[in-house]
């Protein structure tokens, strides 16, 4: 099982460290940062999160039996008026952890928030169409896609297509049996 706790400048140099490429920071982030991920960045990041009333959350995932950190996820675009969230910056970032779960438990806790504290209406997210692991992940957990957005960031001469997937409250709570 994991907790997600707020994420800190103490938690800046883990997530440092994972990114270990350009690839790999537009996969995570799209285009929020610049390759080298660094302290400055970062502190722009979380300058305005996580404070009540604030439109972003950002969360670092820590495994409960080790206590360690294994991985990072927002909710940004925390639009209260329409009810709307948006899932981002999603990582495992611990090798170790990758292919345990620990992914879907992350999605399932951020929508807990999304839905059950935040009392939001619609989440979505977007993810690259290769990344065939995440899709599934979201799928589990119960997002639909809605479309893909065809050459949506470019990577050094190559151009990537973007899915864009969304759960309702209604779908999340009949996932839940709400």
């Amino acid at each position: 099982m994991i907790e997600l706790k707020y994420f800190e400048r103490s938690d800046f140099q883990q997530l440092i460290h994972w990114v270990e490429s350009p690839e790999f920071l537009l996969q995570w982030s799209g285009p929020a940062f610049e390759y080298p991920l660094t302290e400055s960045q970062l502190e722009k990041y979380i300058m305005n999160a996580n404070h009540d009333n604030s439109d972003t959350l950002i969360f670092k995932v820590v495994d409960d039996e080790t206590g360690n950190v294994v991985g990072h996820i927002s909710l940004g675009r925390i639009d209260r008026k329409h009810r709307s969230a948006r899932v981002g910056k999603v990582l495992v970032g611990d090798e170790n952890a990758r292919g345990k779960g620990i992914g879907r438990q992350m999605i399932n806790e951020i929508l807990k928030i999304a839905f059950d504290e935040l009392h939001m209406h619609r989440v979505s997210l977007g993810v690259f169409d290769f990344n065939t692991p995440a899709i599934a992940c979201y799928e589990k957990a119960g997002f639909v896609k809605e479309g893909l957005l065809r050459d949506s960031s470019k990577i050094g001469d190559d151009y990537w297509n973007q899915w864009e997937m969304s759960i309702l409250e209604s779908e999340w709570q009949k996932a839940n049996k709400r």
